[in-house]
């Protein structure tokens, strides 16, 4: 039998002073002597400043739009810029944020998965035993790529009072509904083109584009609504949690106040006064929908405050913000972003709603616009409204199976209680 050396029977005796209690630095684990940025915020604020100088470059010439281009017949704004890279597309306030509501998404979700390999491979493992939900995740890239790359690729769609009412590919309709058929007319039937694959409106713009653009504008109100309500919910559920008392009891009778809100007549009030738009949309429906957020966050982050990991952060010297943020937060995240899942699928179906009743905004190529223009000719021309209104199921329950399969994979114990 070997005896052990004095150097390492003195490395051990080293190694259990070192890692006692009252030798570790637990000012450097607790960080307490600041606030601190994570690596992901950090991320986010340099990406954001190439967005926020093309913003104010773009504000910045909004005035001489109007005044010196109009003399020069050129556009100062951002909108030249890509007119110079062959894109017609021009970012208004709503595409800014909506570029930064997507870094936030790629920093704060994309990114922790990528440096947790093996938390990423084992959601994905669970994610991907339910596969309707695999198949609704691909269509979901499908209309975040559509959405995204969309405006970039193609021009927005264009009326043209003489091509009206085309048909689609492989499909045909009497020609005598038709202006000017493009395809072929045989047996009195004008027969559809690829030129416009999914047929054209009573105005003549092209469906397949219009659903195209429609999936940007419902991109960005999944997207935007998300961050408003995450960022609202969450920061008012954690603090009322971790603060308790008065605080506790004053935020809790704010919400109730929120969630018994009309946020409908409100929004028609609005409406009357300031006029349609889909950013005002979405401020309204986005600032009185995080009620049910915050108090789903609060029952989540009362349960974590009680354990024992957290206990030991406080009595580290860790400050209450690096409590909440490192500990109480990232622990509720898995039913947090299930909870904003199944709430993406209400603002899509309301802003169709609005739209079909002639309430939303015109000037947008939204899928309730097309849906409300083809109700109209739905005996004879019934792509108009098919083309769109499928879109828009398939979207809403790819995010309801893509809620349920994120639940079951993030939180096991809630499939476990449901089998119960």
């Amino acid at each position: 039998m070997t005896m052990p050396s004095e150097q390492d029977t003195a490395r051990r005796e080293g190694g259990r002073d070192q890692d006692r209690f009252d030798r570790i630095d637990w000012d450097e684990h607790a960080d307490s002597a600041g606030v601190g940025l994570s690596t992901s915020t950090v991320g986010l604020l340099v990406t954001t400043l190439p967005i926020a100088a093309l913003a104010a470059y773009d504000r910045r010439f909004v005035g001489a739009r109007e005044t010196t281009a109009g003399a020069l017949g050129e556009d100062l704004g951002v909108g030249s810029l890509f007119e110079a890279l062959g894109m017609e597309y021009d970012p208004g306030s709503l595409e800014y944020l909506f570029g930064f509501t997507v870094l936030c998404f790629v920093w704060y979700l994309l990114v922790p998965l990528y440096r947790n390999p093996r938390m990423t491979r084992y959601y994905w493992g669970e994610f991907k035993r339910n596969r309707p939900a695999v198949v609704s995740l691909g269509w979901l890239l499908v209309v975040f790529a559509g959405g995204l790359l969309g405006p970039l690729l193609l021009s927005a769609p264009e009326q043209d009072v003489l091509l009206g009412h085309q048909p689609p590919v492989y499909l045909s309709i009497d020609a005598t509904n038709v202006a000017r058929c493009l395809g072929e007319t045989v047996g009195g039937r004008c027969h559809g083109t690829w030129e416009y694959p999914l047929g054209t409106t009573q105005g003549g713009e092209g469906v397949f584009r219009n659903v195209v653009y429609g999936m940007t504008v419902s991109v960005q109100i999944a997207f935007i609504t998300t961050a408003i309500v995450a960022a609202i919910g969450i920061t008012v559920g954690t603090v009322s949690a971790y603060a308790g008392g008065w605080v506790d009891e004053i935020l809790m009778r704010f919400v109730d106040i929120v969630l018994s809100f009309p946020t409908l007549l409100f929004f028609l009030l609005i409406l009357y006064i300031y006029g349609a738009g889909l950013g005002m949309f979405i401020l309204v429906f986005s600032l009185f929908a995080w009620g049910g957020t915050a108090r789903y966050v609060r029952s989540k982050a009362l349960s974590v405050a009680e354990e024992p990991y957290v206990d030991a952060a406080r009595l580290s010297g860790a400050s209450t913000f690096r409590v909440v943020r490192r500990h109480v937060v990232p622990n509720t995240a898995s039913s947090i972003v299930t909870q904003l899942t199944l709430l993406v699928p209400g603002f899509l179906l309301a802003e169709a709603q609005l739209a079909f009743l002639g309430l939303g905004d015109s000037s947008i190529h939204s899928w309730g616009q097309l849906i409300s223009a083809g109700r109209s000719d739905l005996a004879f021309a019934p792509w108009i409204v098919l083309a769109p209104g499928i879109a828009l199921f398939l979207t809403i329950l790819a995010f309801n199976f893509l809620g349920d399969a994120l639940l079951d994979a993030l939180d096991p114990e809630a499939e476990t209680e449901t089998q119960r």
